[in-house]
């Protein structure tokens, strides 16, 4: 979940340049280019920025050098005096972001270990691995990269962590198709054979990761599935439903239903 870009950068940019220029249209100019990325490649030169518009004005974003190739982005910093930023020139990286970064490179990452300000970060990121049981990119840990610098405590538990995962995985596959966590769910009520099986992966889950869990027995856990199913229906809003009408009939209708009573 890359939201960090939106929420902590970009929709942060925004919020402050409409305070700032308040009722001004304002222009956002950015440096992306089109070899940086598949998605860059198919940016546009400007566009209108819904993120910048204000009542009266209108907003937008401007990437003057999105045709650039590297080498002109070289020379035009060294035409005006200026140098790249030491993590290109000390540490030999290929982007410059967090750092720690879910879109960095392995060579990356290593790279930004070798920075002494960023080495407890590191610590404190591999840290959520070794509590979570989650790795830091999908199936790349990154208390691998640089395990030197964890000390003996930390990387004694980040290995536990890394066993645990796999179990936990192992746990999380016996979960009922149709069950997984999902876009709209829960969309149905476990069978209670479905529910037994959810007890004994939640039981399991647990246990591996340290953490007190609720919902631990097929009963409750099929009362919590009908609760959750329950409030999503109160949740729905009714949808008028309009029945075609032919006046022609409403006689022969009446009859029916005089003789009915």
């Amino acid at each position: 979940m890359r939201f960090c870009t939106s929420e902590l950068k970009s929709a942060v940019i925004a919020s402050y340049l409409k305070k700032r220029f308040k009722g001004q249209e304002i222009l956002n100019v950015t440096g992306i280019r089109r070899e940086e990325s598949a998605g860059r490649r198919k940016a546009d030169v400007a566009k209108a920025d819904p993120r910048l518009a204000q009542r009266g004005a209108q907003g937008f974003t401007w990437n003057p050098v999105i045709e650039w190739k590297i080498d002109e982005v070289k020379a035009a910093i060294a035409r005006r005096g200026l140098e790249l930023h030491e993590a290109y020139t000390r540490y030999g990286m290929t982007r410059v972001s967090c750092a720690f970064c879910i879109m960095s490179s392995a060579a990356d990452l290593k790279a930004s270990t070798t920075c002494i300000d960023n080495q407890d970060i590191y610590r404190t990121m591999v840290e959520l691995e070794a509590s979570s049981t989650f790795a830091f990119q999908s199936n790349n840990w990154l208390g691998d990269v640089a395990p030197h610098l964890l000390g003996s405590e930390l990387a004694d538990r980040f290995q536990a962590a890394k066993r645990a995962a796999q179990l936990r995985e192992i746990a999380e596959k016996k979960i009922p198709l149709g069950l997984e966590y999902q876009k709209g769910w829960p969309t149905r009520l476990p069978t209670m054979d479905e529910a037994k099986r959810l007890a004994e992966v939640r039981h399991t889950v647990a246990g591996l990761v340290g953490v007190e869990a609720l919902y631990l027995d097929p009963a409750a856990i099929l009362e919590r599935y009908d609760e959750l199913l329950r409030a999503r229906i109160d949740a729905t809003p009714a949808v008028p439903v309009h029945l075609a009408f032919d006046s022609s009939q409403a006689n022969s209708w009446g009859q029916q239903a005089a003789f009915g009573f």
